[in-house]
């Protein structure tokens, strides 16, 4: 089965057995609709594709593991939006959660997928009780406290800013978690996959500075310009536009390479070059001087 195929069909499954019951109807459907239709699906992308790489033994296990990441990702985005923090109108190109469905069912809504992401994986726990533990940890140490996505959204509260620990607990997080996680739920160590992971967060963090500070509305599915509007720490703030590019860039090169030694190493390399192509900007003519 296609990836994308088996990423959808896990989160479906997930979203279904919170829907059951008597579950009340519109935090219900308020699930659906904050992980459809699913973006990119990147992050489950990426740890189905280790997972593969390193031989995929288990892949019941490793659906679980991409749809309970997917979970927390979009968990984060309808958090995000909310009014203390972002307060976005607009996520993948229509009404965020909270002005879809209140702002009280939002927050249900974000705590409701964290909660189901954790339950999706220990349902899981069957197919390799050992396995299912390290990725349960893992998912908890790139979620929470110091240095998940609850750390990098508690630096956007402190008076002066490590960017790099910023861009590394906001986004890079999570792409630790995706390679990570991949490598364990085949039966691989986890730790050598850390940079690769890494890499790939503060990639796609400085293409997201420069989207932010360069791209429209339509382009986004989201409002631009949030950075600046609420004083957010940011590339291309530090280093200004051709920075924040050669930032990227440079960020890059060194993807490829750490890639640790596996059966499916380059089909993986193939994959990050494909996604290093998609983020590098081509910067707009009134940027450019």
């Amino acid at each position: 089965m296609p990836l994308p195929s088996r990423i959808d069909a896990a989160v479906t499954r997930a979203i279904r057995s919170a829907q059951g019951g008597t579950a009340p109807r519109a935090l219900a459907d308020a699930l659906h609709y904050a992980t459809n239709p699913g973006g990119a699906r990147i992050r489950p992308t990426i740890l189905l594709s280790v997972a593969q790489a390193c031989g995929d033994d288990q892949p019941e296990l490793s659906d679980a593991a991409a749809a309970a990441l997917e979970l927390i990702h979009c968990a984060s985005l309808v958090h995000d939006d909310l009014p203390c923090f972002d307060d976005a109108n607009t996520r993948r190109g229509k009404p965020s959660v909270h002005r879809a469905y209140s702002e009280p069912l939002a927050v249900l809504t974000g705590d409701s997928l964290i909660i189901l992401a954790f339950e999706t994986l220990a349902r899981a726990a069957v197919q390799n009780p050992d396995r299912a533990v390290e990725l349960l940890l893992t998912l908890s140490r790139r979620t929470g406290m110091p240095d998940g996505i609850c750390a990098g959204q508690g630096w956007e509260s402190e008076r002066v800013v490590d960017l790099a620990a910023y861009h590394r607990s906001k986004t890079g997080a999570l792409f630790i978690a995706a390679t990570q996680m991949g490598a364990v739920a085949a039966g691989q160590e986890a730790e050598p996959w850390y940079e690769l992971g890494a890499r790939i967060g503060e990639a796609f963090q400085v293409a997201d500075d420069l989207r932010d500070a360069l791209c429209d509305a339509q382009t986004l599915g989201k409002p631009p310009g949030q950075d600046d509007l609420h004083g957010r720490p940011n590339a291309v703030t530090e280093l200004g536009v051709e920075g924040a590019i050669e930032r990227l860039k440079n960020i890059l090169g060194g993807t490829i390479a750490s890639i640790p030694s596996c059966r499916g190493e380059a089909q993986l390399a193939h994959m990050v070059r494909s996604y290093a192509e998609r983020l590098t900007p081509v910067t707009p003519a009134r940027h450019r001087a």
